[in-house]
């Protein structure tokens, strides 16, 4: 039998140019069940995706519903699936890594900033960042699949340099893959050339498709909550019809 952990990490090398891995963000176990049956190979819970579907503001779900919601998701499917567990909740690594195997995800997106919105939050200092991230592998083995994020473009920071930095420290601290989020897609290409190993990028309604984002340099193609709100404008179209 095939080791989801392993065919998740397969998923992200030999990729070609344009064909970056795509995973759908589901929110809830109806919606993962959808794009595992139009073909999708993995699944990316998004937080504030599911934090949405739960009543929270992004950020602001218990740490033990979000757990409990990605359990529904990974009872639901067959597929891989890579949780977004944010900033680690407080956990220490040991306890993260046991939550989210017990939660039955095979990876996770760990964030480099915490507090507010924008601008407003703060960027961890890198060098500890890289210090927990390779804690977190330690204990986790090859058990996980992680992806860290690097946040320096959601916090104003637009020199690409500052990302590149942040990304090879954690790829030295042995993660998996590098997510810079919001990352412009002139600077793609910049990114690509200075980090080595798998690159995470998100898809947005009105940025570069996933095929356009594959060409520019991405590995890997996520969506955060924005399939959930295309979800629910479909949704209030059909609500308008009601009225």
């Amino acid at each position: 039998m095939v080791n989801p952990v392993d065919t998740l990490r397969a998923l992200h090398h030999g990729r070609a140019p344009g064909d970056p891995l795509i995973l759908p963000g589901p929110w809830d176990a109806a919606s993962a069940r959808v794009f595992e049956e139009a073909g999708s190979p993995a699944l990316a819970t998004p937080s504030a995706g599911i934090a949405l579907s739960l009543g929270y503001e992004d950020g602001q779900v218990p740490p033990k519903e979000m757990f409990a919601a990605v359990a529904r998701i990974t009872r639901t499917v067959s597929v891989p699936v890579t949780m977004d567990a944010e900033t680690g909740y407080g956990l220490t690594a040991k306890e993260l890594v046991d939550r989210i195997l017990e939660a039955g995800a095979v990876g996770c997106n760990l964030e480099d900033s915490y507090g507010g919105k924008g601008a407003t939050g703060i960027l961890r200092d890198p060098r500890e960042q890289a210090e927990w991230l390779t804690e977190v592998r330690e204990v986790a083995g090859e058990r996980l699949v992680i992806n860290a994020r690097v946040d320096t473009f959601v916090r104003g920071v637009a020199d690409p340099e500052r990302a590149i930095e942040r990304a090879r420290l954690y790829a030295a601290a042995g993660v998996d893959c590098v997510y810079p989020i919001l990352a412009p897609a002139e600077v793609i290409p910049v990114l690509r050339a200075g980090i080595e190993g798998p690159l995470n990028f998100l898809a947005t309604a009105d940025g570069p498709s996933p095929r356009e984002l594959g060409e520019l340099g991405a590995t890997r193609v996520t969506f955060g909550p924005g399939l959930l709100k295309r979800a629910m404008g479909a949704l209030r179209g059909m609500a308008d019809e009601l009225t």
